[in-house]
């Protein structure tokens, strides 16, 4: 019994300063970490919207740009360009018996917007998240139908991962109407 109660307080001592040493090292890796500070980069990002017909050939082309960094204290980066379309969302007469209709609108963003967050550099790559919308009114069908505009709409959000200086697909998508595509390429050039 005397061998058995030895055993377990040495079991217990060993085990408290496994504990206590572990605790140290934790800590001492902590304080490393912190002491040395994550450099800022800026990345100035070009971003190349093309719609392409069913061979695969550009149709239309636009080019966005933005600066994105590393810092993790900074905000999104934005890209905003575009129209507020007006909707009819209904039309009432003033009074009876007048021609006259009051109409009632609403207002559609239509355009493109791009938001990119949460970059990282990882060698010569470089990681962030992207988001992208693209927004557009459709030609009019020829229906005789009143209804409002058709409003065709591209939307991708994911991590993407680019190597820098180099021109990359990131999103592409095929239209629902056509059987033409829409891509969005990005480059990312690295200023600091």
């Amino acid at each position: 019994m005397r061998k058995f109660a030895t055993v377990c307080s040495l079991l217990l001592l060993a085990f408290s300063f496994g504990q206590r040493a572990f605790a140290q090292d934790a800590a001492k890796t902590q304080d490393a970490a912190k002491a040395t500070p994550v450099p800022v980069h800026y990345y100035h990002l070009d971003f190349v919207l093309k719609e392409l017909d069913a061979d695969g050939k550009p149709v239309n082309s636009r080019i966005y740009s933005t600066t994105l960094s590393t810092d993790r204290n900074d905000t999104n980066t934005s890209v905003r360009t575009g129209s507020k379309v007006p909707i009819i969302t209904g039309a009432s007469s003033q009074a009876a018996g007048v021609d006259k209709l009051d109409y009632q609108y609403q207002y559609q963003d239509i355009g493109v917007a791009i938001d990119a967050r949460d970059a990282h550099q990882a060698g010569d790559l470089l990681t962030f998240f992207l988001s992208a919308q693209v927004s557009s009114i459709a030609p009019p069908s020829g229906s005789s139908t009143p209804l409002g505009p058709t409003i065709r709409q591209d939307k991708w959000q994911s991590s993407v991962l680019i190597p820098v200086g180099k021109a990359t697909v990131v999103f592409k998508s095929d239209t629902l109407e056509s059987k033409g595509s829409m891509q969005l390429a990005v480059t990312a050039t690295l200023l600091q």
